[in-house]
């Protein structure tokens, strides 16, 4: 049986919007304000699904604390967002380059040069995902339209192959029709930002709000899995001027030393904030702090709380 046939024209994210009719007639402070307003309709929409991204959170933690790794599969805007992800997290959260990945339409070369007819390969992302993705791991299929060719064979052969399945797409009407339910997505994130002020640039509003949703996340996730302390980033990788200084400042400020102190601990702990922030706070040396921190499964606020547990005993 033939897959129904897409009737674009209907897609909301190819619709006329009406606000920017006159796009080619406004100045440049006009066209700024116009898409400044617009541009606060993507923000509203991601907040509608609130429910439904903290549904995609739990499945994506329990995923990675059974040792499932997180997949995003897209083409197009939404592929390069996917890539822009993975890409973050190492430096971010400390991650392994393994843990986040991103399957891109048209490989390495499309994240730089669009290959616009890749999108509709579904045989290349039944392949990359039976290449790439394991039982246990949690594939986030994004796709502005929601009916992608790509994303939605990566979806299905994702959950045939055991994996849990998310649809990231800024057209609501997923929700309601067959499309969710016939990739098989366990969990279906879908903001309505409304037409783009440019016809069909789903760059725009609609790569703002999938770029709004997958920050939401990996920044969930990682703080759930215990890769943030407060709101620091304890797991950051200092490799760079910027970010050795912050990860004194961190150290000094979460336990309570001066930098002076804060600097050596950190040589110490090999650049690591949470095992130099752990050694300052327990007095103990960097092999035991990384026991104290392994006992507490990584979580640096668990670690400090047993050492909290063991004054008052």
């Amino acid at each position: 049986m033939a897959p129904p046939r897409i009737r674009y024209e209907r897609l909301p994210t190819e619709r006329v919007n009406r606000a920017s009719r006159a796009l080619d007639r406004l100045s440049a402070l006009e066209i700024a304000g116009l898409m400044n307003r617009e541009d606060r309709r993507a923000v509203a929409a991601v907040g509608r699904v609130r429910r439904d991204l903290a549904a995609a959170v739990e499945l994506i933690v329990d995923a990675l604390r059974r040792g499932g790794r997180l997949v995003f599969v897209g083409a197009g805007t939404s592929g390069r967002l996917g890539v822009l992800e993975a890409a973050e997290c190492p430096p971010t959260f400390g991650t392994r380059p393994g843990l986040v990945q991103a399957i891109m339409a048209g490989g390495r070369g499309a994240v730089f040069r669009s290959r616009e007819g890749a999108e509709d390969d579904a045989r290349a992302a039944r392949r990359a995902v039976r290449a790439r993705v394991r039982p246990g791991d949690v594939v986030v299929g994004v796709s502005a339209s929601g009916v992608t060719p790509f994303a939605a064979a990566a979806l299905a052969e994702a959950r045939r192959r055991g994996a849990g399945t998310v649809l990231v797409a800024c057209n609501p009407a997923v929700l309601r029709g067959r499309t969710a339910r016939a990739l098989g997505a366990m969990v279906v994130i879908a903001p309505g930002p409304g037409a783009e002020v440019l016809a069909g640039s789903t760059r725009l509003k609609a790569g703002t709000a999938t770029k709004l949703v997958l920050n939401t996340l990996t920044t969930a996730s990682m703080t759930r899995l215990g890769k943030v302390y407060g709101n620091r980033m304890v797991d950051m990788q200092p490799r760079s001027a910027k970010l050795r200084a912050r990860a004194v400042r961190l150290v000094a400020e979460v336990a309570g030393v001066s930098r002076a102190r804060a600097r050596p601990l950190l040589a110490a702990a090999r650049g690591s904030a949470r095992l130099a922030i752990v050694m300052a706070r327990r007095g103990l040396s960097a092999p035991a702090a990384a026991r104290a921190l392994a006992q507490a499964g990584g979580s640096l606020r668990a670690a400090l709380q047993a050492e909290h547990r063991k004054a008052r005993a």
